[in-house]
């Protein structure tokens, strides 16, 4: 299971700009400890790198 990455939104996008709150939506952070599984692609490791404040990554 290397092939994914899961990750869980730790702080709130409130007052964050509008392309952070955008990002946390595209990958599927809609509330604070939501914990969400994607496969791990150049894509995804951008985003979270993007939103790295807000999210913690756990690697599967």
């Amino acid at each position: 299971m290397a092939d994914t990455i899961t990750f869980t939104q730790v702080k709130s996008g409130i007052g964050s700009p509008k392309k952070i709150r955008a990002t946390l939506t595209g990958l599927g952070l809609t509330k604070m400890q939501k914990t969400v599984t994607r496969k791990d692609t150049p894509e995804i490791r951008g985003m979270l790198a993007k939103v790295a404040h807000l999210v913690h990554v756990e690697e599967a």
